[in-house]
Formats: structure tokens, C-alpha cells, sequence
């Protein structure tokens, strides 16, 4: 369909991880590709920015370990094509009266996943820094993903193989067309194509009326809720033994009544020293990410704080930066994946995407040219039977 330059045979709209992982997937199976990005690449205005994100493997659901397994291959794939590492090894520990680390042993035990259940005196005992307040789960194939590298190098394979990128090009319409549809710009450029990855993160909501989707497909999409989610880095009483070196602290997830933390080291984010901590789902809803103003709530940071008093000995109770980023969740924390005509809706999200990020590359380029399916509960018509993941 390229007989002029502003046509495609796939258009991908949105260049983050998962926008990224399609493009690179379909332009090195030869598919003539063009993706269009609002701003550039892991801009800072959507999800796929910066460079720590969590890998890990524990999940109460055994379908996602085992999709974590098959991710890590593209993962490593990833890492050898474009010459960088991605995920940095830190472990990872599970905690929290709410975390259920037992259970979460039951399900790396059934998938092969080496692992440890430890009381919280053993847990204390090797990590000094967490005050661990109930028995917790260690697993050591867990890491840190740099998402803006694995963003950028996804891009860059799939230009090498032929993709076009779009910069500055927010879309504002996917229209039908006798040949397949039209892509149309906020400033009012149009790009022809026959078939179109929606892949818009917190953007996806304000759009999906403008994607000429039929009606029935429109109806079974659950609300989305967009959360401008904030981030705090408290420095490390003990520093690092040198600049960009990896510190002895583990990723972390700890869920308690009425509050679930995360925490990981921080890499270039803000100067490798100190570590990344934020309240699961403690930022404000917004209708879109159109609405992000990029501000931090001070009633958000001082839980954070207090927080960190409590549990955190191993930082300063301060943080010495701050950020916010955006989670686009499902009400079951699933991701979707659909496809209907000529269009691939694609919203892995809920705030645990990034480490599938290859895996939901390769589902939904099989399911943009028909060679492949994607799991149900994926599809928008099982999103209601399917439980939470987190």
C-alpha cells in the first residue's frame, strides 16, 4: 500500500513499550510499518519513560508468571539485537499481610522459578534496610528494567528494518475508508493504511470514540481509570561503592490493609542513589492523560514519608526527587488486546505492563496479521470473568 508516502500497511499509533515491541515485531517479519508518536519516543508524558521499572516473575495469577517466562526470551533477544542490557538483576522480595507470600511460592514452585519463603527475622537479617513486618518471598531472576532504553532500541530495530517514524504527530481519528482506514492528526494530516495498532496508553480513553469501531466492539470496553500516579526517591544512608554501581537492595512489593507499596532502585533516574518508592494506585483519576498537570499531592508524598519512616531504615525519611507517570488501568488489572476488522486496540497497562512488554510485541503483531491469537481473558468480551492480576 505504499504507492504514496503518507500510506502504510500498518500504522502503530503510540511509541511506548508496548506501541515500540509491535512496531519492531512487525517491521522484522518485513511488514512495511509506520509509527506515529505524539511527542517522541518514552516521552515523559506517558508510561514508558525513565529507567527503572519492575521485573519481576511473583504473581497470585500462575498465567502471568508464566507469561513473565515468556517474555524474558524476548527480552534477551532484545538485549542481543541492540547490543545493551535492559534489566539489571536485583531480586525481589513479596511481603505484607495482604501479599500472600505463600501462595506466590506455590505458583514460582509450579513454574520452575528458583525462590525462598523466609521468616521476616531471616527476611531482617539479610536485608537490614526493610523492617519487614511478615514472612516474605525472595526470588532472584527479578530485576529493574531501563524502559526508555528498551523503547528506544525497539524503535530503532524496527526503522533498521524498514519502519518509518512519525514524530509530533498526535492523532486525533481513525476513520474508514474504501481501502482500509485513515489515520488523521490533530493539525490535520492524514496517513492511509490497511491496518491500525492502537497502542495510546492514557490517551486510549478520550480516543476510542474516534477509532470507527462498531458499536457492539465500543460497548464490551470496560471504563478505563488513568491514574497520575507519583514517585519518590529517598537517597541510601549507605551510598554505593561507586557511581552507577548496583546497590544491595532488592525490588520490593509490600501490601498491607489499606495500602500497597512498591519500591526499586532508582538508575539514572535520579543519580543512582537512592530508591524508588510509590504508593500502588495513590495518585489522583483523571478522565485522560490529556488532564496530567504534572503536580505532586502533598497528602500523597507525606504517606509516602511516613511510610518510609516506618518500614524504610535504609533510606533517608526525604525524598531528594519526585515525578509522576501515568497507570491506565482495567477494573480486573488486565491488559487488552483485540482486535475487530482492521483495527489492534492494544492496552497492556494497569500499572504491571512493562515487563511484558516484548511478549504483547509478538501477541499483537500475530494478532494485527491474522497468524496468531491472544489469550481470552485479553480479548474485551472475557475482561469481565477474568479475576485481578496484580
Amino acid at each position: 500500500m505504499s504507492a504514496t508516502t503518507n500510506a502504510s500497511k500498518y500504522v502503530v499509533i503510540g511509541a511506548g513499550l508496548a506501541g515500540a515491541a509491535t512496531a519492531w515485531q512487525l517491521a522484522s517479519r518485513g511488514h512495511e510499518v509506520t509509527i506515529v508518536e505524539r511527542s517522541h519516543p518514552a516521552n515523559d508524558a506517558g508510561s514508558s519513560h525513565g529507567s527503572a521499572r519492575i521485573f519481576r516473575y511473583a504473581y497470585p495469577d500462575e498465567f502471568y508468571t508464566g507469561l513473565v517466562q515468556q517474555s524474558k526470551i524476548g527480552w534477551d533477544e532484545l538485549a542481543r539485537l541492540g547490543g545493551t542490557p535492559l534489566i539489571t538483576p536485583t531480586g525481589s522480595v513479596d511481603y505484607g499481610a495482604d501479599r500472600n507470600p505463600a501462595q506466590l511460592a506455590t505458583i514460582l514452585e509450579a513454574r520452575g522459578i528458583e525462590h525462598e519463603l523466609l521468616s521476616a527475622a531471616e527476611a531482617r537479617s539479610r536485608w537490614p534496610q526493610i523492617a519487614f513486618d511478615t514472612p516474605v518471598l525472595w526470588h532472584p531472576g527479578a530485576g529493574v528494567i531501563d524502559a526508555e532504553t528498551a523503547v528506544t532500541t525497539m524503535v530503532r530495530l524496527a526503522v533498521e528494518h524498514g519502519a518509518r517514524l512519525l514524530n509530533d504527530w498526535p492523532v486525533a481519528a481513525v476513520q474508514s475508508t474504501t481501502g482500509g482506514y485513515r489515520v488523521v492528526s490533530t493539525t490535520g494530516a492524514t496517513l492511509d493504511a490497511e491496518n491500525v495498532i492502537v497502542s495510546a496508553g492514557g490517551w486510549l480513553p478520550q480516543l476510542l470514540e474516534n477509532l470507527a469501531l462498531p458499536a457492539g466492539f465500543l460497548a464490551q470496553i470496560p471504563a478505563f481509570e488513568v491514574r497520575q500516579e507519583q514517585a519518590y526517591h529517598f537517597p541510601y544512608r549507605d551510598q554505593p561503592a561507586a557511581p552507577g554501581s548496583t546497590p544491595a537492595w532488592p525490588t520490593f512489593i509490600h501490601k498491607m490493609p489499606g495500602m500497597q507499596v512498591y519500591g526499586l532502585p532508582g538508575g539514572r533516574d535520579a543519580g543512582f542513589h537512592g530508591q524508588k518508592v510509590a504508593e500502588y494506585n495513590g495518585g489522583k483519576r483523571l478522565s485522560s492523560a490529556a488532564d496530567q498537570d504534572g503536580l505532586m499531592d502533598p497528602s500523597n508524598r507525606a504517606r509516602v514519608v511516613d511510610y518510609v519512616s516506618r518500614y524504610l531504615p535504609g533510606v533517608v525519611p526525604e525524598p531528594y526527587a519526585e515525578t509522576t507517570c501515568l497507570f491506565t488501568n482495567t477494573p480486573t488489572e488486565d491488559f487488552i488486546l483485540d482486535r475487530v476488522d482492521g483495527i489492534t486496540v492494544l492496552s497492556p497497562c494497569s500499572g504491571h505492563g512493562a515487563k511484558f512488554a516484548p511478549e504483547i510485541g509478538r501477541l499483537a503483531a500475530d494478532l494485527a496479521t491474522g497468524i496468531g491469537e491472544v489469550p481470552a481473558q485479553f480479548r474485551v468480551a472475557g475482561l469481565a470473568a477474568a479475576g485481578r492480576a496484580e
